[in-house]
């Protein structure tokens, strides 16, 4: 059975109880599958990336009808308006809004905001996409302008451009092409980073060979070398390069 977020954003959690780590989010007018219920909780996985958690029922909006998914259209604005049922509801960027148009959904929902514009994928046109996010709280699980992780800045930028991949940064690290030095990298490629016993723990978008973009306190940007992250303000390594993967 499917079902869209109807709420802003909608923690995903690891197990049925709100002290339960949030391990993702789900943005409005996302696509998920139910794979089981309580009377308080609800299972889903996300059809984007397959992430699996639970969260709210009230959260979802249950589809009776398989809908129809083309290319996605993203909200293209900080805060975004919904109408549902006639009252106003404020949606983050990157709210998805191409599957809230169909027929099942139409009669409850109505976006009025502007949309994301095809256009030609350039690493220009991603950084501008981050962008968006500076200053943005970090926040574990988070995707969202609202509070948002490392992984799932790089997960949710991508993605509105139109390049799909996996939700953790360990996954992301296995995808991609590798870029051998830092001297070779390409803005818009994504920086790894890993802690003492070699795991990749970090992720960041690089704006050059000498800058990266990424979620750390908050989403800020940083200057970079061959050996990792050097805080700008403080003038402090913190995080140890890895390696480095191409998408675009």
């Amino acid at each position: 059975m499917q079902a869209i977020c109807k709420v802003p954003v909608s923690p995903m959690r690891a197990g049925s109880s709100h002290r339960a780590e949030m391990v993702s989010q789900l943005l409005f007018g996302e696509l998920v599958e139910i794979l089981e219920s309580t009377d308080d909780w609800v299972r889903i996985k996300s059809v984007a990336d397959n992430y699996e958690g639970w969260c709210q029922p009230a959260h979802i909006m249950v589809v009776n009808e398989k809908l129809v998914v083309h290319a996605p259209v993203y909200a293209s604005d900080w805060i975004n308006p919904v109408m549902v049922d006639e009252e106003i509801m404020w949606v983050p960027y990157g709210s998805r809004m191409d599957l809230i148009v169909q027929p099942p959904l139409t009669a409850e929902l109505f976006y009025r905001g502007n949309r994301l514009q095809p256009v030609e994928l350039t690493s220009s046109i991603l950084l501008e996409y981050a962008m968006k996010y500076i200053n943005t709280a970090y926040l574990w699980g988070g995707r969202s302008v609202f509070g948002v992780d490392c992984s799932g800045l790089s997960q949710q930028v991508f993605r509105m451009a139109g390049i799909f991949i996996p939700r953790d940064a360990y996954q992301q690290a296995l995808q991609g092409d590798s870029v051998g030095m830092l001297e070779e990298a390409q803005a818009g490629d994504l920086a790894f980073f890993d802690n003492e016993e070699g795991r990749i723990t970090h992720v960041g978008i690089l704006i050059s060979e000498q800058a990266i973009i990424h979620s750390s306190g908050m989403v800020r940007i940083d200057v970079i070398d061959d050996k990792g992250i050097i805080h700008s303000d403080t003038g402090k390594r913190t995080h140890k390069l890895h390696s480095i993967r191409r998408f675009l």
